[in-house]
């Protein structure tokens, strides 16, 4: 009986210790995986993050490789330089830019930043002086070496002193974001990196439309188709107009010395930039400018409910096309021009005062400026509205022709 015990007991041990064994085997087993497993998303994680990080920091240490950009103006032959390739916008859906990823692309495409200039004033020779603004001059002038993008002779803003380099970077990203249009000002290279700053832009033959008009007044007033031509004017700052709308750019200056002419009245373009802002890259579109608006905004073309709420929008650009007509109207007056001080003109636009269009003006033209004066500023019309009119304006005129002299004399037989 002890022997068979001690064989049962031995048996059970035994077959206890395969048990533990077997387990043992699979726990190991478990935990090896579980390791490995471990090691190798940790391997893949870390690769990841590393070619995620990698062009980051390639970026900060200039390390890509560069192209000169399609689409920029030709590089200076002193100075060359080169930009990253980034993709053409595209306004159809189907390459619409979507997400923050994309966002940032669009900011990145419209940067003018330079590590050198591009162009600089010993490359010029200042012609004639166009206009004086508040923040740089316009100046006829001619390419001393070759040509800028074909262009012998162009026409050159130099920034004043206190204009900074952002300021003129700014100005850069929004003519460059209006791409071409016939009736915009096209800019054709830049100078941000070194005083002083400057843009070259296409030539324009006649200078401003203001001093186009008082310098031709007593041509233009004799002139029976005078208002037929100012309407063609008007037509085609409208359109251009229309186009900053598209791009979602709000122009801020908009007055009849900021526009430039080829031919007048068919080759007019609207220019000066430097207030422009592109409401794309706005959180809001209250100004910016309020704590300097005596020091840096025209008030007489700007429309009461900046004054009241800080506020400037399209139908701020509305307004001032309305000043605009009624310069054009009055041969480059002043708006307002019985008041003097900055006081007087923001109290009496608050208060209604409106400019009183000349006996001259056409009827239709004279109700497109009440039109744009229109309060609230939400009942003034688009510039989509305005080129529509002025459009039929135009039509109506091309289909009757003054015949006061050609009537046919009549007769007894009639």
């Amino acid at each position: 009986m002890s022997c068979s015990e001690n064989s049962t007991n031995s048996s059970n041990h035994q077959t206890n210790a395969a048990s533990l064994d077997t387990t043992h085997h699979i726990l190991i087993g478990i935990s090896v995986v579980t390791i490995l497993t471990t090691l190798l998303f940790g391997i893949l994680w870390f690769k990841k993050y590393r070619s995620l990080n990698k062009p980051t920091q390639q970026l900060g240490q200039g390390k890509f490789v560069t192209v000169p950009s399609q689409d920029s103006p030709p590089l200076s032959h002193t100075s060359p330089q080169s930009v990253l390739v980034m993709p053409p916008l595209d306004n159809s859906s189907e390459t619409r830019l979507n997400g923050q990823k994309n966002r940032q692309s669009v900011r990145l495409l419209w940067r003018p930043s330079q590590q050198n200039a591009r162009v600089s004033r010993t490359d010029l020779n200042l012609i004639q002086l166009i206009k004086a603004g508040r923040e740089g001059a316009f100046y006829k002038a001619k390419m001393l070496r070759g040509t800028c993008k074909g262009h012998s002779l162009v026409t050159c803003k130099i920034a004043k002193e206190g204009v900074t380099s952002k300021q003129m970077e700014t100005e850069v990203s929004v003519m460059r974001k209006l791409v071409y249009h016939k009736n915009v000002l096209q800019l054709l290279d830049w100078n941000t990196a070194e005083e002083p700053f400057m843009l070259i832009m296409e030539f324009v033959s006649y200078g401003t439309l203001r001093s186009f008009v008082q310098t031709h007044h007593d041509k233009l007033r004799a002139d029976p188709e005078i208002q037929n031509l100012f309407t063609i004017a008007s037509y085609h700052i409208a359109l251009a107009m229309e186009h900053l709308r598209s791009k979602m750019v709000v122009h801020c200056d908009l007055a009849l010395r900021n526009i430039l002419v080829s031919r007048f009245p068919w080759e007019i373009k609207v220019a000066e930039f430097g207030l422009a802002r592109d409401l794309t890259r706005m959180r809001s579109r209250r100004s910016t400018r309020k704590k300097h608006q005596r020091e840096r905004v025209p008030l007489r073309w700007y429309p009461p409910e900046y004054f009241r709420n800080s506020y400037y929008s399209f139908k701020g650009d509305v307004w001032a096309f309305g000043i605009v007509l009624w310069e054009m109207q009055t041969f480059g007056s002043l708006p307002y021009p019985n008041l003097e001080t900055s006081d007087q003109v923001v109290y009496h636009i608050c208060a209604g005062t409106r400019n009183v269009g000349p006996d001259s003006c056409r009827p239709e033209i004279l109700q497109i400026m009440k039109d744009c004066w229109l309060e609230p500023y939400t009942a003034r019309p688009s510039f989509t509205e305005l080129v529509s009119i002025l459009e039929n304006i135009i039509e109506n005129d091309s289909d009757y022709v003054d015949v006061s002299d050609q009537r046919p004399t009549s007769t007894a037989e009639d």
